[in-house]
């Protein structure tokens, strides 16, 4: 990872390419932010529970939830990686880091849902009623300290709160945290087969930090502090049976339930790889074009497992629903598609006998032909002008997926067996039938049919969503697809939107890493924090929770979302404050997520936090996450650039937090009125800088269009993706296949040197020219920067685009205009945030200086001294 240089001596970091996950914290992947109302009555607390008769909270949390497999630091200087399989392995050794510094993961971790994928096969012991003595050791499980506040799924801002009101409600800074529901863990988290126990009063699960009386089996709520029964279960005759509790050991627990209630479910071998995936596919394309969407077609097919059904849709004019049901011959049905699909229509392919959902094994081949029997647009229309009926395509094969469960006559839907999901591949807009907007932008009515077509895509959407469908967009090719009237079809069904620049290969992995995410459905997020606390804002994939979608309880404050999808590349950015001054030592924040897996099992899945309050203003400074705060501060200010000119003003807004930041935190500088930013957070305004010149704000993206697409990707993504967008990562190749980690500024441009530079959507890779006169060298290289590049991003979806180019090339502005220019700063600036100057001659630094690209962008430090504010001290 890129993470932008501090004011310090510096850092840097040697890794071999094999290695994928470059870290030292765990990794986290746009809903409108109304903040929620929660009511501030203080609950009532029931006599304290005897010292005698408790069991003491534990504070820290299972060791092996934050091992190194995790991206968590445990202490060595050498970060721990995992060697994904396939690129060649390099011998070379990784040598240690000159300075110790912050790093956060690149990769976001593997998709599948590892609490699902393996079921225990007993429940936790049941103890009868019985006197025993008090427990006072901790868990077996739990082996090693841990600090308060970590877990794989929750990452805070800050791992402690401050107790005043005033001081810790300063909005510049803010609290907060990131919660991905669906991130997978390794190793998996502790598996329960029963129900949950649950707080009476407030609906709070009962979790490791929970007072317990032995005697009677008794449970005090950390959230309301309510005293609950267990049935029995927590009764226990020896300190050791407790231990069996996973609730009661672990901060993260999945409460799992297996049978299956619904009405159409079938029960088949690998649920997961039998759902349906649905291409609608655009053939309104160009030649060119065409030809690479096919390779892509043909790859995909091939990648695919032989148990998943396929159907394969074509829109143009009209839409060609292909049929399986013949081998080796490419037949389809043809509907019009200048208006919906009647109900009669509809009951007349889907009862009739062709098959239009097919196991590749059976219809591998049948797929193949009709990928091949494409042929490009043949009349004389401009792409913008060809009519498209994309959304009567996707209603057609939402219908086909439902199949005959669906009840046309009465309009009722049933809820299908497993989880669906339909890619649509874009090449220009949807402009003919339901939800289409005129060819061209001049048209007398435009904005009112833009209007109307924005509705009811997102009612299309919504619609998928109810029946467990996914629909991803993947866009490609020069033809604008007019994206704020397709977005909101694929953001209400919980999918995603890419643009891409032709129908190659980022295309190709991203159709196939598309089909392979696994996808949770009937997700619901509950937040409960201490009466303390108060939820004030949520960014992500979902919406506020109507009332009878989740139990009730009679003093129920917690806030509900419904998620719209769950998977593990989505990550939800939660706002909090301080309702009024704490007095309590802690704070408790537990998380409770309940949706379907792949498998079809019904998942809760609990996380409980506790946080320790303090009074000192740096003791919480120490105690502060830059990344995560950094990633929080570009969610909430990315949810108000909807347009360009929004997005010029959240520049100043940065502009502002920053100066305010130093004004309430940092401290003033002797014998002037400047303020000098504060130490503790000394990367958080290096990655704010790299925000408001980035892609996410700036310039260096000429469409608004692809601006947008990534704005709302930003706002959904995980923690990984999410600070690599925000800040780039650069890599040094080194002699010997090894790379060096070094901060992300123009002076990385060294002639005789190869850079890979990771910004999440995309990976640059420079050869200086140096490097580039020599064959050998440079080939040796390239393939190393390839491979590692490959490997960083080998389970990132969407996956980014990979161009390599030598110094001195047009391309070569791509890459330098995300890096930070310091070649106009003093020696002595340079220095402090790239050590390595100082063992360059008098030559090399000739060199460099003639290596660099000239733009009028302010460097870091002339930014930060703009705003009236003195760059942090060194470290």
């Amino acid at each position: 990872m890129a993470t932008p240089p501090q004011a310090s001596p510096g850092y840097s970091r040697t890794i071999t390419p094999q290695m994928d996950s470059l870290s030292s914290k765990p990794d986290q992947s746009a809903m409108s932010p109304a903040p929620p109302t929660i009511s501030s009555g203080a609950p009532r607390f029931p006599p304290p529970i005897s010292q005698q008769d408790q069991i003491p909270s534990p504070s820290i949390k299972l060791s092996t939830m934050l091992s190194p497999a995790n991206g968590v630091n445990t202490g060595s200087s050498v970060p721990h990686m995992s060697t994904p399989p396939g690129p060649p392995v390099f011998a070379s050794p990784v040598r240690p880091a000159a300075v110790p510094f912050r790093t956060s993961p690149a990769t976001p971790q593997p998709v599948a849902f590892s609490s699902a994928s393996s079921l225990p096969t007993s429940s936790p012991p049941y103890f009868s009623n019985g006197s025993v003595e008090l427990q006072q050791q901790l868990p077996s499980a739990i082996e090693e300290p841990v600090p308060d506040g970590k877990s794989p799924c929750v990452l805070f801002s800050a791992h402690k709160v401050l107790k005043h009101k005033k001081q810790a409600n300063v909005p510049s800074l803010g609290f907060g945290v990131l919660v991905s529901p669906g991130r997978d863990t390794s190793p998996g988290p502790q598996v329960i087969q029963r129900d949950p126990h649950r707080c009476l009063d407030c609906g709070a699960y009962s979790n490791l930090y929970s007072n317990i009386l032995i005697g009677s089996g008794q449970w005090q709520c950390v959230i309301c502090g309510n005293l609950n029964g267990s049935e029995g279960e927590y009764i226990a005759l020896s300190k050791e049976e407790l231990r069996n509790f996973p609730e009661l050991s672990s901060p993260l627990v999945d409460f799992i339930q297996t049978g299956n209630k619904r009405p159409s479910f079938v029960l088949v071998t690998d649920l997961r790889t039998s759902a349906p995936v649905f291409l609608v596919i655009d053939e309104c394309l160009d030649e060119q074009h065409l030809q690479y969407l096919q390779s892509s077609l043909h790859a995909f097919v091939d990648s695919l497992p032989p148990t998943t059904r396929i159907g394969i849709i074509l829109y143009g004019r009209a839409i060609s629903v292909y049929d399986f049901s013949e081998e080796s011959i490419a037949s389809a049905e043809v509907i019009p598609g200048g208006a919906s699909p009647t109900q009669e229509a509809l009951k007349a392919l889907i009862y009739g006998t062709g098959i239009y959902l097919s196991p590749m094994h059976a219809s591998k081949e049948v797929a193949h032909l009709i990928f091949s029997s494409l042929r490009p647009y043949k009349l004389n229309v401009p792409e913008a002008s060809r009519d498209r009926c994309l959304g009567t395509a996707v209603e057609v094969a939402l219908a086909i997926i439902q199949g005959p469960s669906a009840d046309f006559s009465r309009g009722v839907v049933k809820r299908p067996g497993v989880n669906s999901r339909i890619i649509v591949c874009a090449g220009g807009p949807n402009t003919y039938g339901p939800g289409s907007v005129p060819h061209s932008y001049t048209h007398p009515n435009y904005p009112h049919k833009e209007k109307t077509a924005i509705k009811w895509m997102e009612h299309l959407g919504r619609e998928a969503h109810q029946q467990n469908t996914v629909v991803d967009i993947l866009c490609a090719g020069t033809c604008p697809v007019r994206v704020p009237v397709l977005q909101p079809l694929a953001k209400a069904s919980g999918g995603a939107f890419v643009l891409h620049d032709d129908f190659g290969e980022a295309f190709g992995m991203n159709l196939q890493r598309a089909s392979a995410r696994a996808a949770g459905s009937h997700g619901l997020l509950e937040i409960r924090c201490s009466d303390d606390i108060l939820v004030t804002q949520v960014v992500g994939p979902g919406e506020e929770a109507h009332i009878e979608n989740h139990e009730t309880f009679k003093n129920d404050l917690s806030l509900c979302i419904q998620m719209l999808s769950v998977e593990e590349t989505q990550c939800f950015s939660i706002s909090m404050e301080n309702r009024h001054d704490i007095k309590s030592d802690f704070v408790f924040f537990q998380f409770a997520i309940q949706y379907s897996n792949v498998y079809q099992a019904d998942i809760t899945r609990v996380i409980t936090i506790r946080l320790p309050t303090v009074d000192s203003v740096p003791e919480y400074l120490q105690s502060v996450e830059d990344e995560v705060a950094a990633v929080l501060i570009a969610k909430r200010t990315l949810l108000g650039a909807k347009s360009h000119s929004d997005a010029i003003d959240m520049r100043t807004t940065i502009d502002e937090r920053v100066k305010d930041i130093a004004l309430k935190f940092g401290s003033q500088v002797p014998k002037s009125k400047l303020c000098r930013f504060p130490k503790e957070i000394s990367l958080l305004p290096e990655f704010l800088f790299h925000l408001r010149r980035g892609p996410l704000l700036g310039n260096i993206i000429g469409h608004e269009d692809e601006r947008s697409v990534l704005r709302n990707l930003f706002l959904n993504a995980s923690f990984d993706l999410s600070l690599r967008m925000v800040a780039p990562r650069c890599l040094m190749h080194r002699e010997g296949g090894t790379f060096e980690e070094l901060p992300a500024y123009d002076l990385v441009m060294q002639s005789d040197t190869a850079v890979v530079l990771d910004h999440g959507t995309d990976v640059f890779i420079w050869l200086g020219a140096e490097l580039a006169a020599d064959e050998g060298r440079s080939a040796a290289a390239l393939a190393a920067c390839k491979t590692l590049a490959e490997e960083l991003t080998e389970l990132r979806f969407p996956a980014p685009r990979i161009l390599a180019f030598k110094e001195g090339s047009s391309q070569a502005r791509y890459f330098v205009s995300r890096l930070i220019p310091a070649h106009k700063d003093p020696p002595y600036e340079q220095e402090a945030r790239f050590p390595q100057l100082r063992t360059l001659t008098t030559e090399q630094r000739t060199k460099l200086k003639s290596s660099f690209i000239h733009f009028d962008d302010p460097s870091f430090c002339e930014w930060i001294r703009s705003l009236k504010v003195v760059p942090p001290e060194p470290i």
